[in-house]
């Protein structure tokens, strides 16, 4: 089994996993620290001014311009992410056929030999 294995983890194309690598990584870094910075905005308890509430509502559109950044940068990694699953898939499903087609060689040089061997033994 460990030969399978072997197999497919030789038929990956690594040079575009280890390429892609730093960018992911360098993404999912980014993404972490601008998420796990963000405070909590609590509500005032005190009935707001008019200054308050535009103050507020400019937080609240910096806020929001802040999360469809984030949002466009998670997606950026999930695709990357998928991509990469992508060629990973293929890489095993190439594998896979080969595996079949080796399989049947193996079971046709087994079915070959025993045919050869047998008419040896009965030849002699």
């Amino acid at each position: 089994m460990a030969i399978g294995w072997l197999s497919v983890l030789q038929a990956v194309p690594w040079s575009d996993v280890i390429s892609n690598a730093p960018k992911v990584a360098e993404g999912a870094k980014k993404l972490w620290s601008t998420v796990s910075k963000k405070p909590a905005t609590a509500t005032p308890e005190a009935p707001p001014s008019a200054s308050a509430l535009e103050s507020r509502v400019s937080t609240l559109e910096a806020t929001v311009a802040q999360t469809h950044e984030q949002l466009v940068a998670s997606s950026e990694l999930i695709k990357a992410l998928a991509e990469q699953n992508a060629q990973l898939i293929q890489g095993i499903e190439t594998n896979r056929v080969r595996v079949m087609w080796l399989t049947g060689v193996a079971l046709l040089g087994a079915v070959t030999g025993l045919i050869s061997v047998t008419l040896w033994l009965t030849q002699g």
